[in-house]
This record gives structure tokens, sequence and C-alpha cells, in this order.
């Protein structure tokens, strides 16, 4: 899908973020690759303008106004050529232009659903990194990809994993492809080891201080409760067409293998490397070649030991929760994502409890009646549900 002059053009949803900073390192390497066509952010209008001033992409969104006004000025003070453009809209307008042939789907949260469908829809390459287009609306976005022949590759360490260890042009059958288990690994996060009764009184800094990834507020929350592992196995059920039964999770505390692919013959393949996103994302952008990352080589002898635990289940009630948004279908997952943003975000302003976040969702899911899903419309409807469910459970 490159152009004839062999540049691939690259739109970055969420290019300030960890993810989006992380695409522009390995782009910087490979100028001769990779053309960068727009730029967008929610409201980090400095960052943005430092990396239009670096990239020049035809394109910079910013979501909100008084942000893109900022950011307007100040390419204009820098007589940049960059066309500053504004709102939720201009997402999926940058997403599907004709002269994007990639996009780096990196927005956190349900904000960038419908900028990842509209990829989608354009059947570009779509590196996938934001969660909540397969965990909300798995099935929707799964027919968009292959109705439009876009390419779905995936961002997160251990789905890009999974897809490396998978035999290539796996097509959605793992009996045909003679694999028995999906294996996905977890850090098991910052509380991996702590008591359950000093969870009672865990901080937001405590909270986001991961031993092994450098990651967003929201997402290191995540990882102590270990909901971004239950919303990794619901993504992974639809990349891979893989039952709840079928994904295994493994916790290992060094993140050094980041999943892996079990066959019927008794082999298993793991894909190693050092806890750095530049390789997942090197690996989408230049698929099916290779090209340098700028990742330090892992050192084996260095690491020496690998360690395995089972999840446990009573530590971290959000996996257990996940699994049972899974296994019930329909709005379910969608339901559990919204809750579980609410909760999050309640957690991280003190609101609620580090232990009431899995509370909150269980009550949500429990309240709320699950329906099947056919359009967006329904996706979006049982996220505002929830997350008006969950904030009165906040106030209550």
């Amino acid at each position: 899908m490159q152009h004839q002059h062999g540049m691939t053009g690259l739109t970055v949803l969420g290019s300030t973020g960890s993810i989006g900073t992380s695409t522009l390192d390995v782009v910087a390497r490979h100028p001769d690759r990779y053309r960068v066509i727009a730029l967008t952010a929610c409201r980090q209008d400095e960052v943005l303008f430092g990396q239009c001033v670096r990239f020049k992409p035809k394109f910079a969104v910013m979501v909100e106004s008084d942000a893109a006004a900022r950011l307007k000025q100040r390419i204009a003070d820098a007589g940049l050529e960059t066309a500053v453009l504004c709102g939720v809209a201009a997402l999926e307008q940058v997403a599907s232009l004709p002269e994007v042939d990639a996009v780096m789907a990196a927005i956190v949260g349900a904000a960038g659903l419908r900028a990842s469908l509209a990829a989608a829809n354009s059947g570009k390459r779509i590196l996938l990194a934001n969660k909540e287009a397969l965990v909300m609306a798995g099935r929707i976005f799964m027919d968009a990809v292959r109705q439009n022949h876009a390419t779905l590759l995936p961002i997160d360490s251990e789905h890009n994993a999974i897809f490396q260890a998978l035999p290539a042009g796996y097509a959605g059958s793992m009996s045909d492809s003679g694999v028995s288990r999906i294996l996905l690994t977890a850090s098991g996060g910052p509380f991996r080891s702590t008591s359950m009764e000093d969870l009672k009184n865990v901080t937001p800094e405590q909270a986001c201080a991961h031993p092994n990834w450098v990651m967003g507020r929201k997402i290191s929350v995540d990882s102590a409760t270990m909901m971004n592992k239950g919303l990794e196995v619901i993504e992974a059920h639809w990349l891979f067409n893989a039952s709840a039964d079928d994904i295994q999770v493994v916790v290992h505390p060094q993140s050094v293998i980041h999943s892996m692919v079990q066959y019927v013959d008794g082999s298993v393949l793991a894909q190693l490397g050092n806890p750095d996103m530049r390789t997942p994302i090197a690996h989408a952008m230049a698929y099916p070649e290779r090209i340098d990352a700028g990742v330090a080589p892992l050192d084996l002898f260095k690491i020496a030991t690998l360690d395995f635990v089972e999840p446990d289940f009573q530590r971290f009630p959000c996996l257990a929760l996940a699994y049972q948004a899974l296994r019930a279908g329909g709005t379910a997952p969608a339901i559990l994502n919204a809750a579980n943003e609410v909760a999050v975000e309640a957690f991280l302003n003190r609101e609620i409890a580090f232990l009431e976040v899995p509370q909150l969702i269980a009550d949500v899911l429990d309240k709320q009646p699950q329906d099947i899903v056919d359009t967006l419309e329904d996706v979006l409807a049982a996220d505002a549900e929830a997350r008006r469910l969950a904030g009165e459970w906040i106030r209550q």
C-alpha cells in the first residue's frame, strides 16, 4: 500500500501520548520510509506544536477548541504550512484521507473508537493501540476491517507478540492452524504481592508507578487492577477468534516474554524482547519487513531468570469481571469498559478507594441489562448508560 515513491503516508491519532511519541521516534529513524500526514491530540498543544515543527504534517487536529486556537496561532507565527483542524469529527477526517496509508490508532479510551472505525472503513493499514475499539465494538470493528480490506496490526505488546507467534497468514481459525491456546502474559502490576489489607489504602501515585512500563495514568491504574489484562483478553478474542476458554493469562513479572501461542503438537512459541513499545510499533509499521526501532537487544544473561505464576482472581477481581463480560457477549464488554473508565477517573480524583473500582464495575454489570450489538449506536447507548449508572454509584 505504499505510493510509487515508496513513502508510507501516516496519520498518528494521539501523537502526544507515550505510544504516539514512540511512533514518531521510529518515524524519525526512517525519514525515507514514512511521511507524516496528520498528527492529533486532545489538549497538549505545546507538545503537538513541537511535533509539527519537526515532522511538518499537512494537518494537526486538536480536540479541544481553546487548544486548537493556541496551536493555530503558534503555527502561523512559526510560518508553518500545517492546517489546524478542531473537534472529534476532524479525527475521523484525518484517519480516512486518501494520501494516508497507515493510521496509528493510539487515542486512549472510548474517544478513540470512531476514528479507529473510520480508518477501518477507509481500508487503511490500522496499527491498533486503542483497546476500546475492540472491547466496545469488536464485531462491528472486525466486520469493517474485513469488508473494506483494511489491514489490522495489533500494537499492544501482548497482541503483537501473539500475532508474531501465530502462523503467517493466520486466518482466524485456531483448529485449522493447529493452535490449542493463547497464553497472554501479564506483569501483575505494582501490587502483585501487596497484602489485601494494604490494597485498601493504595493511593493513585502508588497505582501509577509501574515496575516495567512507562504508561499514561489510566492504563497504569488498569495495570494495577489487572483490568488492563481483562481488556486484552477481550481484544484477543476478537483479533484471533479465540474463545474465553482458549485464552490463558500467565503472570510473568519480568515482562520479557510478551505472550505465547501453544500448538497441538506441544510446541509453544514465544516472542521476547525488552519492555519497549518501539518494538511492536516498528513491527507493525514495516510489516512484513523488519526495521531498526532503536531498542536495545535483549541481554538474556542479565535477565537470568523468568518467573510464571497463575493469576489470582481474588486479588484481581477486575480480571474475573472481564472474563465474565466476554462470556456474556453483546454489550457487556462495552458496559464493563465504560464503568471502568468512570471508576478509574474517580479513583485518580480520590473519590473512591482502589478496592471500590471492581465493586463499582460489578454493580453496574449487574444492574444494566445486556443487549445484542448490531450497530455502533447500540454500543454507544450501552456506554452512555453504564457511565450514568457508574456516576450514580459514586455519588450515592
